[in-house]
């Protein structure tokens, strides 16, 4: 039984949010605020967390950012605001899905199964893969989930990474927008493609004098190039 952590000020929208998840069977733990959160992180482990950004001390975005200090787990952030600055900072944190209220719980609990579906795929392919990806001067360990850019740690979040995978497993090869959505995200996510490009914008500012390998094909997509 897979383990949510709602955090939301907003007693009303935790207890629906609640209703629904044990509904389809999950087992939750609901906090206030991202302190609560914190900590709740620190006590134990989730496999996922639907966190709210605006929450009384500490916010959503900070949260995540602390909790991705100690632990890997998906977040999937609700907002009143729907902004492109809110959600490009929220990947940029490492969030990996972006819900706007008002919300229908059902396509809020497809999104966080989508979440976990695509956690279990990647860990169990990643294992039978390739250990190591090189391009230009960059380096991807696999089994240790590392990125180095000309022998020094960058941190990348998980979208980050696997886009980073995706295109370095086939370079040369013109990706569309929909292929690494498909690849990175799945076929049942629910966003739209300029999410590619905000992730692809985030990547590159991580590489470093690598950031133009990633060729970007007007009309068509991405290609990583060495």
């Amino acid at each position: 039984m897979a383990k949510i952590l709602i955090a939301d000020d907003e007693p009303d929208i935790a207890r629906l949010i609640e209703r629904y998840a044990m509904r389809d069977g999950y087992e939750v733990t609901s906090v206030g605020n991202g302190d609560e959160a914190i900590a709740a992180c620190r006590r134990e482990d989730f496999d996922i967390i639907v966190m709210d950004v605006m929450m009384p001390d500490t916010d959503g975005f900070t949260a995540c950012k602390r909790i991705r200090e100690f632990k890997d787990i998906p977040v999937l952030m609700l907002s009143a605001r729907g902004t492109e600055y809110d959600k490009l900072f929220g990947f940029e944190v490492g969030v990996d899905d972006y819900v706007t209220k008002p919300f229908s719980p059902k396509e809020l609990l497809a999104r966080v199964a989508a979440i976990l579906r695509r956690r279990g795929a990647s860990a169990t392919t990643e294992k039978k893969e390739e250990e190591v990806l090189r391009g230009a001067g960059i380096e991807v360990d696999l089994l240790g989930h590392n990125v180095s850019v000309d022998g020094v740690k960058t941190d990348l979040t998980a979208k980050e990474y696997a886009i980073l995978v995706c295109l370095l497993r086939n370079k040369g090869v013109v990706l569309s927008r929909d292929r690494i959505m498909n690849e990175v995200w799945g076929y049942d996510y629910f966003g739209d493609d300029r999410t590619v490009d905000w992730q692809i914008k985030l990547l590159r500012g991580k590489l470093g004098p690598y950031r133009d390998n990633i060729h970007t094909i007007r009309g068509a997509g991405y290609k990583f190039e060495d």
